[in-house]
């Protein structure tokens, strides 16, 4: 194990058993999404080592990216309209149908 890993380990035991557990977590949640990765990357390079690469138009990925982001900005802004903020008690309620 690295010095660091060690380090971090050590100050780790120091804590509550309830914190252990949630960094424990945490922890093997990172490692699995870093696994992941590089498993899709390493996918990825096996297929273009394998000739099975294909040529990208720049004009294409624009437009995809755009398309993912106006659908994502979308989400979000329906979501900022159904609730308002209180900015007196910082609370957030869902907003009130103005028909009554």
């Amino acid at each position: 194990m690295v010095k660091v890993l060690e380090d971090a380990m050590a100050k780790v035991t120091a804590l509550p058993d309830a914190d252990q557990e949630q960094i424990g977590r945490e922890l093997l949640e990172h490692v699995e999404r870093l696994r992941a990765l590089r498993a899709d990357l390493q996918a990825g390079i096996d297929s273009l080592d394998a000739g099975r690469g294909k040529e990208l138009r720049i004009g294409d990925v624009i437009k995809r990216a755009r398309s993912a982001w106006q659908a994502l900005s979308y989400r979000s802004s329906s979501r900022r309209k159904q609730t308002k903020t209180s900015f007196k008690s910082g609370a957030i309620w869902p907003a009130r149908s103005q028909s009554r």
